[in-house]
């Protein structure tokens, strides 16, 4: 059984199917599916389309549809005792998922372990109770879960790492879009929630409206994600008002914009690792409503909110969230971040970032732990 959440947890667990069916070609899935691994032909208990929501009141509003699913896949796993139940990241489902099957006697991994050290450390004794194997993507997460005295955790590397890449050149994107590979290019991704864009991607127009006063020969690229309709695009521009004028917006090509720009702002999530692994230099933004950062805030317990940040150790990235995300400073660090001296010591570091992810190959490890889990006496190689 595999459970997924999020669009990000679909790509990466359809990857680890591929795997295992690898090692073990007559396995067969059930679970809570995207699209992704539908396509790879794992059976649909639970359609998770609808599952990525974002903030407590949306949150609150789709309690009666996440009960209904937790108790769906609950008695089906009860029915039909898979071997393994592998749950992927989606913490606040799949944890508790995790203690309801690990009370009925089933085997549990955890893939894509939660973000416990940010916040809501308590958590970890869940996982000591439930979880039987614990595979996690961050370099020091290991670490942290071995301070806990939790079990199996494993380290198989971060996916992107093997992922992440442009399929064009500077050059190739440049003439694509009608830019100039000369002048400078700065990439605006605003995130891939609908919420997002309508709160981040006005302040990021702004702040690329107000650079291009001080500096007509600056380029600027909204990159947005393939799920989000052009309308939120259309719409955070009416409300931003005054545009730059070179501005362009391209879809499906967030690694390509990356690769050919000169810096990048950034919305806070897996993207600032992603522009870590292209090498672009960035800068963290987030904002959401004032109802969610009163809730949420005092609960997050980390120095760093940035990914990128939290892996290198330090403020490699500026970070600026909420109340501190304004256009006249995300513009100050931007022009910061396009000087030659300033751009190629955050490139340097950013490389080091990507080196600690490890080679690729995450799906493959993973698949090769679980097998392991199943047949003891199959040890890997490591």
């Amino acid at each position: 059984m595999i459970v997924v959440g999020e669009a990000s947890g679909d790509s990466h667990a359809a990857l680890l199917v591929a795997a295992l069916r690898r090692h073990q070609p007559n396995m067969e899935f059930f679970g809570s599916t995207r699209e992704k691994l539908r396509r790879a032909n794992v059976e649909t208990i639970i359609d998770a389309d609808n599952f990525a929501v974002v903030g407590l009141p949306e949150i609150l509003r789709n309690i009666p549809m996440f009960r209904r699913a937790f108790q769906t896949l609950k008695k089906t796993a009860v029915e039909r005792k898979p071997d393994v139940v592998i749950l992927v990241d989606f913490p606040e489902f799949n944890l508790k998922l995790a203690k309801s099957l690990k009370k009925a006697g089933l085997k549990v991994v955890y893939y894509i372990s939660p973000q416990l050290w940010a916040w809501r450390k308590y958590r970890v004794r869940g996982i000591k109770r439930d979880v039987d194997l614990l595979l996690t993507i961050l370099p020091f997460e290991k670490d942290f879960y071995a301070a806990h005295n939790v079990g199996q955790v494993e380290f198989v590397g971060n996916p992107l790492a093997g992922e992440v890449k442009s399929k064009l050149t500077k050059a190739e994107f440049c003439a694509k879009h009608n830019l100039d590979p000369n002048k400078p290019i700065i990439s605006l991704l605003a995130g891939s929630r609908r919420l997002e864009v309508e709160r981040i991607l006005p302040i990021l127009l702004e702040t690329a409206s107000l650079m291009s006063l001080q500096n007509n020969d600056l380029q600027f690229v909204v990159a947005s994600a393939e799920t989000r309709p052009m309308s939120e695009i259309e719409a955070a521009k009416q409300k931003a008002g005054a545009l730059p004028k070179k501005l362009s917006v391209v879809r499906n090509e967030t690694f390509e914009a990356l690769h050919a720009s000169d810096a990048a702002a950034v919305t806070s999530g897996t993207a600032t690792l992603e522009t870590a692994i292209i090498g672009t230099p960035l800068v963290v933004v987030y904002k959401t409503s004032e109802f969610n950062w009163r809730v949420f805030r005092p609960l997050i317990d980390t120095e760093h909110f940035g990914l990128v940040n939290l892996i290198a150790g330090e403020r490699l990235a500026k970070e600026l969230i909420h109340a501190d995300f304004d256009a006249e400073t995300l513009a100050t660090e931007l022009f910061r971040l396009i000087e030659p001296e300033p751009n190629l010591t955050m490139r340097k570091r950013l490389g080091e970032v990507k080196k600690s992810l490890g080679e690729g190959g995450t799906a493959e490890l993973a698949a090769k732990y679980i097998v392991e889990l199943l047949n003891p006496q199959q040890r890997i190689k490591k």
